[in-house]
């Protein structure tokens, strides 16, 4: 599957994104040497925005975060839609049970297209058994193990210690003499992301 350049997806949104982890919090960060969207009109400004250009901004933002295909991404609007109870948080929900966010929420990895390659190369277990799927949906107590490979256990444990504390989910787990992590129970509103303004999104979606 292939993915626009990062650093360019955060200059277009005008908004620090993380997509490379650590490296967006240092003076290499793309969007801290250069203020202005891509392109090869030189350096240009940012357009105000209509209301549909402030929905789609913010679609894509949140796309780009979790690194999903637009395709994959409307699928879960669509399945958030059928779901009792708020889409909003429905929708969320479904992104932050996705196990390649669930790698990347423990600390397993920095950023979440470290952690999605991480499962597709077949080095995630769930419940003992190998998932090399990053969309896969966790559920309440599955356990999510790294494969037993010295050269995936060293750089995970080192992204490990690189994690505050604070910053681990309330419905996530981890034993780092283990390193795994039990999926402790499901998300209340509170472990939402708050960042984003979803009812953009679901605006957007919902024309």
């Amino acid at each position: 599957m292939k993915f626009e350049n990062q650093c360019k997806v955060c200059r277009r949104e005008g908004k620090k994104l993380f997509l490379k982890g650590e490296r967006c919090n240092t003076i290499k960060c793309a969007l801290v040497k250069r203020k202005y969207p891509p392109g090869m009109h030189g350096q240009k400004g940012y357009p105000r925005l209509s209301d549909y250009g402030r929905q789609l901004r913010e679609k894509q933002q949140l796309r780009h975060s979790y690194f999903i295909p637009e395709k994959q991404f409307k699928n879960y609007f669509k399945k958030a839609k059928l779901m009792t109870g708020n889409t909003e948080e429905n929708f969320l929900k479904l992104l932050e049970k996705r196990l390649d966010n669930v790698i990347f929420r423990v600390g397993f990895a920095e950023s979440r297209k470290k952690a999605r390659q991480l499962v597709s190369h077949g080095n995630i277990l769930i419940n003992g058994r190998c998932v090399d799927v990053p969309s896969y949906l966790v559920k309440v107590g599955d356990l999510v193990k790294i494969k037993e490979k010295k050269s995936i256990i060293e750089k995970a444990k080192e992204q490990l210690t690189k994690r505050s504390k604070e910053t681990l989910p309330t419905w996530l787990n981890v034993d780092e003499k283990n390193m795994e992590a039990k999926i402790l129970k499901d998300l209340d509103p509170e472990d939402l992301p708050r960042e984003y303004e979803m009812e953009l999104i679901i605006g957007f979606y919902s024309r």
